[in-house]
């Protein structure tokens, strides 16, 4: 073996003379020198008895230790799209405790030009490095991908899912132990369905053992390339055919709405989305995608920094909706600074994504005299019409009154008691609106005003910067607020919040507020819904019939929250893995308050 070139600081990779990389942490290269895309074929797709192994089934699950340059979900993909039929989604888990760079996989995979879009798709959709889980899309392939960035013991712990498949493609048995020990071999049986199957390129007795003691038949089969055995393991039981639902009604126009019909459809749910036109927090002319900040980094700091991230992802998608990107989060209280310092330092976000500026920096950013901020470089300002035209279609204007489960049939009905829709599944995603169904909903209604201006330069917009207060541009003014009046549910615009606002804006932004101090005003009220604990609801409706579910207690932050919270709800409607690990989907389950005294 040749000596490998030096790694870059923050890559666990280096290049060898040969073209091929290799592990700086364990020596160990990321794939078979012979031909890394032919082992990948034989030991872990022929491995797990693909495609056959995928026939008649509505939904397939792959899991893989070691995700390394992408080259097994690569070619896994390339098989997929090959050999899937009409209907069948793919679902695949894997884990990196190490993730290398998108131009690193790019070099690595740029030897099999057979891989093609399969590659490219992966490419162009790769993961970021923040710790935690990364749900990202494969458009095209029917796909969904979910990487795990952590340890492999608590990503397995994590993971809600259970695999059809397992790629166990760590580093070799001898040079990563940690990978292969018993309790890590138990953890992926325990997240496996009935009849799964397992491959690997070892066949070292303690792997052996280790299948073998988790309940997995272990047998060896011939190797590839220079090694003369490989494994094959099969999990007890047969794979069972589960019934799920394929109609969502969605009670609720507003970004919740907006973002179930998306997930849901993306799952290949028919959707009807019942929107009553109440005035919902999204009907606001710009909204921020911005995370809470937790400097304490537990699982409360994790989950808006995973909503964060893939809310990003989506928007990203669309362009047009995007009015501006980077927001400056102001120091206004005394420990403004050390929290700022805190966050900044935290591995949830992307490197580079939250930065401390200087007074300095942050005034010359923002065009007027400032305090130490926060650069969230990667938050936004969005047009919320343009993401709810997109995501959310066409709505059904009604109000609904009732509902009814009836012959395994949810029918809802409106005040006349005329029936307005069938499903078999309902999701709440109204808002404080949706205590009308859910009388026993821990919703607390929270009246916020928002109040929006012509610039004062019109060729110049204003940085968007949050500072207890918020000031954010329009497609052709400012927004900024908003009031915070708790347990007041009247929505019509008040011109003392007007000012309340403008008094706030001036505590943050004195140049700015001085510019708008003769402009005319408009204001725009609407009732945010939040929970005692200030996190969501998603999942199940506690004690109702089955089939209902919630996606609401959003607060402030739908627009950041609701994109993931979806997608995890649509999992939970169609028994799929979740992209939020498990505690994090404690966090926001309905059940939490029912179960308290």
């Amino acid at each position: 073996m040749s000596d490998p070139a030096a790694p870059s600081p923050d890559s666990p990779l280096v290049w060898r003379d040969d073209g091929l990389p290799q592990s700086a942490l364990y020596g160990d290269v990321y794939f078979s020198s012979t031909d890394g895309l032919a082992e990948t074929r034989a030991v872990f797709l022929a491995g797990c008895d693909l495609p056959a192994a995928w026939r008649g089934r509505d939904r397939f699950v792959v899991g893989e230790l070691g995700f390394g340059t992408g080259l097994n979900i690569a070619a896994l993909l390339d098989l997929w799209r090959r050999e899937k039929t009409p209907g069948q989604r793919l679902h695949v888990f894997s884990i990196e405790a190490h993730p290398i760079t998108r131009d690193e996989a790019a070099r690595a995979l740029a030897v099999w030009p057979e891989l093609g879009e399969a590659a490219q798709v992966l490419l162009d959709h790769w993961p970021g490095r923040a710790r935690g889980f990364h749900r990202i899309d494969l458009p095209g392939f029917d796909a969904t991908f979910d990487l795990a960035v952590m340890n492999v013991e608590d990503a397995l712990a994590a993971w809600d899912g259970a695999a059809d498949a397992w790629f166990l493609d760590g580093f070799s048995p001898a040079l990563n132990p940690a990978m292969w020990r018993e309790e890590i071999l138990a953890a992926v049986a325990a997240r496996s369905a009935p009849g799964a199957r397992a491959a690997t390129f070892t066949v070292a007795g303690a792997v052996r053992r280790g299948l073998a003691a988790a309940g997995f038949q272990v047998d060896k089969r011939p190797g590839f390339g220079r090694k003369k055995e490989r494994l094959e393991a099969v999990f007890p039981g047969a794979p069972s055919v589960i019934a799920r639902p394929r109609r969502l009604a969605v009670i609720g126009g507003g970004i919740a709405g907006a973002a179930m019909a998306r997930a849901a459809r993306a799952e290949g749910l028919d959707v009807t989305i019942l929107d009553d036109g109440r005035a919902p927090a999204s009907g606001n002319p710009a909204a921020l995608v911005t995370p809470a900040l937790d400097a304490g980094g537990g699982p409360r700091a994790a989950l808006p920094a995973q909503a964060f991230a893939r809310a990003v992802a989506l928007y990203a998608d669309l362009s047009e909706a995007v009015i501006a990107r980077g927001v400056l989060k102001l120091a206004v209280a005394p420990r403004d600074g050390e929290r700022h310092d805190a966050v900044a330092a935290q591995d949830l976000f992307e490197p580079g994504a939250m930065r401390v500026l200087a007074a300095d920096d942050a005034a010359a950013r923002l065009g007027e005299p400032a305090e130490a901020a926060l650069d969230m470089a990667q938050a936004l300002v969005v047009e919320p019409a343009r993401v709810l035209e997109t995501w959310r279609g066409p709505a059904t204007p009604a109000r609904v009154a009732r509902l009814a489960r009836e012959d395994d049939t949810w029918r809802l009905y409106d005040a006349e008691d005329r029936l307005l829709a069938e499903a078999d599944t309902v999701v709440l995603a109204g808002g404080v609106e949706q205590a009308a169904l859910w009388p026993s909903a821990p919703i607390r209604p929270v009246r916020g005003q928002a109040t929006w201006a012509e610039r004062p330069d019109p060729d110049h917009a204003p940085t968007p910067a949050a500072f207890g207060a918020y000031a954010i541009p329009t497609r052709d003014g400012v927004l900024f607020g908003a009031t915070h009046d708790r347990g007041v549910v009247e929505t019509d615009a008040r011109e003392a919040d007007d000012r309340r606002n403008l008094a706030a804006l001036a505590k943050g932004m004195p140049g700015l507020a001085a510019g708008l101090a003769d402009a005319p005003l408009r204001g725009r009220a609407a009732v945010r819904a939040t929970t005692a604990d200030h996190l969501p609801l998603a999942g199940a409706v506690p004690d109702a019939p089955v089939g209902l579910f919630v996606l609401g207690g959003l607060g402030g932050r739908g627009f950041c929250l609701a994109p993931l919270l979806a997608e995890h709800l649509t999992a939970r409607i169609l028994a799929l893995p979740s992209p939020l690990p498990r505690d994090l989907a404690e966090l926001v389950e309905p059940a939490r308050f029912s179960s308290r005294p």
